[in-house]
């Protein structure tokens, strides 16, 4: 202020009080925004949490949107170890391409080398193949009889019955509906498409049918190869037949998946399927339609550990909850590092024992506490104690039911797209399809080729039968 100098000591002191009168309610002024702003940085920090919390990562998540990021000089490219290239297939036909003459003068040119090799791999168009079967009557003059070939022995491994549909179309039909999940409907435009074909979609439906009726003794078999196993996932989920709710069960073993549709989600259908016969672990989760079963059961760690998150992502703020989970998730993760020790019989039955302890320790302050947070989860794990260490005294059996879940997911998906079956013919199709195509999947099987020679035996031993 450059006239100050020259102020007089009452204009000096006039301009004093003027200047205090007028930062009082500046100042008041700036108290009022600081008490906003903190009350929406409050606000703020809420919604961040909220939305944290909704979208799945717990009260702990920060909403932020991440920078962009900078771009980047492009250094020399790091040499790898061995090149990675696409692999050339064997040849079907080889085409030479040359230059007949020189471009520059027109002189004829000959012989030469192969400079370079460009490969494409395409499908050809090929047509149907439509073969008529002409049975020749052939008279003897010995026995003064006419005979004419058994069709159903002549073309065995050929067509089933009196149908005109192949075997090898039959098996690609069964193919596309249960392991690409097509609809009847793409399948028929499929095949006008590709082949100019046309088939019906009650025929297709019959196909179907007609290729579960012939894989029925295969599936008997794989329900044998999982009642003699040493142990077997077991799931269900709903499913639709003509309207009305049902479920599909799936009992897995390493090399086998089996599928069968019942009204029923009762423990009857377990005890139906399993039988007498299987005396292995049941690996399953904490529903109770597989408590019937009194041989030794493993119940799933990871159905258990997700409900343990969700109880953390539901009380963020009650204090010890999160140590109480973390404890309860330690006893479990040093319970898996046994199963790569090298322990004897006897060792991991004291093992499973300590470790059932350890975590009934954990539970027992808060059975029956009504307002502990912890207490469902904890009495859960008190009723099943037995039956959550059951793979530390064998390491064979899995700690989680991940198998039945992974088996369970393509009737889950199918069941979205087809909404279900509109029969008990069509429900107990799509559970023998399911079984065979997923095990011979499992078995690393083409599952065409699978269901040709499926069909094409079964054909076979109904002619040999017959005779």
């Amino acid at each position: 202020m450059s006239g100050v100098d020259e102020l007089t000591r009452e204009e000096l002191i006039a301009l004093v009080i003027k200047l205090h009168e007028t930062v009082q309610p500046q100042q008041a002024e700036i108290a009022e925004l600081k008490a906003v702003v903190q009350s929406q940085s409050e606000r703020i920090s809420e919604l961040e949490e909220e939305v944290a919390r909704l979208r799945g990562g717990g009260s702990s998540a920060q909403l932020c949107i991440k920078p962009s990021v900078p771009p980047k000089e492009n250094g020399p490219r790091k040499k790898r170890k061995r090149s990675f290239f696409r692999s050339y297939l064997p040849a079907t036909r080889v085409v030479y391409h040359a230059v007949d003459e020189c471009p520059d003068c027109g002189r004829p040119l000959s012989g030469g080398y192969v400079k370079f090799r460009h490969q494409v791999v395409e499908i050809p168009r090929a047509a149907i193949e439509v073969t008529d079967h002409l049975f020749v009557e052939r008279y003897c003059g010995v026995c003064r009889k006419r005979h004419v070939p058994d069709p159903d022995v002549a073309l065995a491994g050929v067509v089933v019955g009196k149908k005109s549909i192949g075997v090898g179309l039959m098996s690609l039909i069964g193919y596309m509906k249960t392991t690409c999940r097509v609809p009847i409907s793409r399948i028929r435009e499929f095949l006008r498409v590709v082949w100019g074909l046309s088939v019906s979609a009650g025929a297709i439906a019959e196909i179907l049918h007609d290729v579960a009726e012939l894989g029925q003794s295969s599936y008997d078999e794989l329900l044998e190869r999982v009642r003699g196993s040493p142990f077997a996932h077991a799931d269900e989920t709903g499913w639709r037949e003509n309207g009305v709710n049902g479920y599909i069960w799936s009992f897995s073993t390493p090399d086998v998946r089996y599928y069968t549709y019942r009204r029923s989600r009762g423990s009857v259908v377990a005890k139906e399927v399993l039988s007498e016969e299987f005396a292995g672990a049941l690996v399953c989760d904490f529903y109770g339609g597989y408590n019937f079963y009194d041989g030794p059961k493993q119940r799933c760690w990871t159905h258990l550990s997700s409900d343990l998150t969700e109880l953390v992502e539901k009380n963020p703020d009650v204090v010890g909850l999160t140590t109480w989970v973390g404890s309860v998730m330690d006893v479990y993760v040093r319970a898996k590092e046994t199963v790569r020790g090298d322990y004897t019989e006897h060792e991991r039955a004291q093992l499973k024992v300590e470790f059932e302890n350890e975590l009934l320790a954990l539970c027992r302050p808060y059975v029956g506490v009504k307002t502990a947070p912890e207490r469902l989860l904890a009495e859960r794990m008190t009723k099943f104690i037995s039956e959550l260490f059951t793979f530390v005294g064998d390491p064979r059996i899995p700690s989680e039911n991940n198998a039945a879940e992974r088996a369970i997911r393509p009737a889950v998906i199918a069941r979205k797209v087809s909404g279900g079956s509109r029969s008990q013919r069509g429900s107990n199709t799509c559970g023998v399809l399911r079984t065979l195509f997923e095990t011979w999947g499992l078995e690393g099987r083409n599952g065409i080729d699978a269901c040709r020679e499926m069909i094409t035996a079964s054909a076979k031993s109904q002619a040999v039968t017959a005779q």
